[in-house]
């Protein structure tokens, strides 16, 4: 990889960097940045960068991924949070001409407008070593805004990762596993130990690549009304579908409705939420918007 001076793929390089700003972590934006090459060697090579492409990159921290991205694709666009940390990505990414940084929140981004403006509309593709907390909103808000996307290669809590590929039956089965297989296909690049961060985190972490379907692999009448069954089924996990939908107060599905609807797809009345699949609450949502 052709990297310029100075390399921040190495503990030395990094730790040279934030002395020299006297840089300290917020602890409220979750920072933990990467000093391991050969993670970050399967980040660039998982998302399958060209010189075609525009890469949008969310919280480049001190800059380490955004030199490999910038490397390798056409143009990157790197959203930074932290007001302290632009100064020093304006030195690390001194080197590079293809490389705008944002100082600002990515939830408020207008990625939609950025796509038009730098890329006419074509997808793009989005790489991030996102803190814990705020994992859940980015993914989701990148989805649901319908931005176009080509994939979206995320570092991730390992727990995380986990809940994102799994399938009905598994204890990490939930809304967030449901969501993901709807917009794209999940693949497990890496699983990647604290030693690779600094400062290190207290659990795993793991590369996820979320190819983005160029159709859902469902039909939905009403993907807000599918999405908001989804919710109402994990919210209470240990009850029946019928009772997690008769609780909530964002549907208004009545038990007998709930009950006919199973009994028609031919799956008993008793059934909690996560034994369906991403195809059985799709036929539940249409068979639920027929009797509207």
């Amino acid at each position: 990889m052709n990297v310029p001076s100075p390399y921040l793929g190495t503990p030395q390089n990094t730790i040279a960097v934030l002395n020299k700003y006297h840089f300290v972590f917020q602890k409220r934006f979750g920072q933990n940045f990467l000093i391991d090459t050969h993670v970050l060697d399967k980040i660039i090579c998982s998302a399958q960068i060209t010189r075609e492409d525009l890469v949008l990159e969310i919280g480049p921290g001190i800059g380490t991924m955004t030199q490999y991205l910038a490397a390798a694709a056409r143009e990157v666009v790197a959203v930074e949070i932290d007001k302290a940390l632009i100064p020093i990505l304006e030195d690390t990414l001194s080197g590079f001409e293809n490389v705008t940084v944002i100082h600002g929140d990515a939830l408020k981004l207008d990625i939609r407008c950025l796509a038009e403006e730098k890329n006419q509309g074509h997808p793009i593709k989005v790489v991030a070593n996102l803190p814990y907390y705020i994992t859940t909103p980015i993914i989701m808000s990148l989805f649901e805004s319908h931005v176009p996307l080509d994939s979206i290669t995320i570092m991730v809590q390992k727990e995380v990762a986990d809940r994102i590929k799994t399938g009905p039956g598994s204890k990490d089965y939930g809304a967030l596993s449901l969501a993901v297989q709807y917009y794209a296909r999940p693949e497990l690049v890496a699983n990647v130990p604290p030693n690779c961060f600094m400062p290190r985190p207290r659990v795993g972490s793991a590369v996820i690549r979320l190819a983005c379907h160029r159709e859902p692999p469902v039909q939905v009448e009403d993907e807000k009304l599918m999405f908001g069954i989804i919710r109402a089924s994990f919210n209470q996990r240990r009850k029946t579908l019928i009772n997690g939908l008769n609780n909530s107060s964002e549907l208004m599905i009545s038990k007998e409705t709930a009950s006919a609807t199973l009994e028609s797809m031919g799956l008993p009345s008793g059934i909690r939420g996560e034994a369906l699949t991403l195809e059985q609450f799709a036929e539940f949502t249409n068979r639920i918007c027929e009797k509207q």
